[in-house]
């Protein structure tokens, strides 16, 4: 296959900044809550976090503070870990009634006595900013998106910032989650790329990873993907975000390898995880539009 990235010469890769880009959505979106706020609305999300696993509370804490620096109203509803599934349930089906709440967000994981497929299902799929529920899953495979989940957008919206030619593309997606794999592969789909999804019972997956004009590592293994496993002048989205004994924080690239071959890539942190908060905020507001 031809190459289908222009992104410079091999051996020096292009950083895709998803930091940056993620500043530019969060200041288009300051301005449209502005507006809305005029008329009498403002964009409300309704955090649930249930436990105290230090991780989510870094999550939680990020996405409450783009909430602020967005002008979207953050409620954080803290339960202790001995939380009853009915009382996780109740909850949610308060605010799924709260005409003020627009986008509700369980944090996940949930506490072992609680069945997170029933807590993400109760969630009303208008407000389900996460994009999980069924209802808006079974959209995206229809071919007609509502609430797409955060990361496989921020993705989209990076590749397409940078540029990255999809349609005719072999995209070859490393992990199967409901969460970020199989939705990516479904949106490479519909950019007309051709598809790969490996998972860890893949056979030959340095080779499949190797055909990929487009590799994304979406595995939560730290530096699965080497440099040997990298097409020359491919674009690499790495989404893993895995922290080592030594405390730093890597993703499932091995990034100096990688970039070594790699045409762009993204880095961690500062790639995909800024785009998935930015992409939780605009269905946020995209909610708070569609329920004035």
């Amino acid at each position: 296959m031809a190459p289908v990235l222009d992104c410079g010469p091999l051996m020096a890769a292009r950083i895709l900044d998803g930091k940056s880009l993620a500043a530019q959505v969060r200041s288009a979106l300051k301005k449209e809550v502005e507006a809305l706020s005029q008329r009498g609305i403002r964009p409300g999300l309704a955090v649930i976090l249930a436990g105290d696993n230090p991780a989510s509370r870094v999550y939680v804490r990020n996405k409450v503070r783009a909430c602020e620096e967005t002008g979207v109203r953050s409620d954080l509803y803290e339960l202790p870990a001995t939380v009853s599934e009915a009382a996780l349930l109740d909850r949610v089906l308060a605010l799924n009634d709260d005409s003020a709440v627009h986008g509700i967000l369980v944090q996940l994981p949930l506490p072992k006595q609680i069945d997170p497929h029933r807590v993400l299902e109760t969630i009303a799929p208008a407000k389900d900013v996460d994009g999980f529920h069924e209802a808006n899953l079974g959209a995206l495979v229809a071919g007609e998106p509502r609430m797409v989940a955060c990361t496989p957008a921020g993705v989209m919206r990076l590749l397409e910032h940078a540029g990255v030619a999809l349609g005719g593309a072999h995209a070859v997606v490393i992990g199967r989650s409901n969460i970020v794999g199989k939705p990516l592969a479904l949106l490479l789909l519909q950019k007309d790329a051709t598809v790969t999804i490996c998972h860890s019972k893949s056979g030959g997956l340095g080779a499949l990873a190797r055909s990929a004009d487009v590799l994304v590592a979406a595995v939560g293994r730290p530096k699965l993907v080497t440099g040997d496993m990298v097409k020359p002048g491919a674009c690499v989205i790495d989404v893993g975000v895995n922290r080592l004994s030594d405390g730093s924080l890597c993703g499932d690239v091995d990034f100096a390898a990688a970039a070594a071959v790699a045409g762009s890539i993204t880095p961690v942190p500062g790639g995909v995880g800024p785009m998935t908060i930015a992409m939780l905020l605009e269905n946020c507001v995209r909610a708070a539009r569609a329920m004035r």
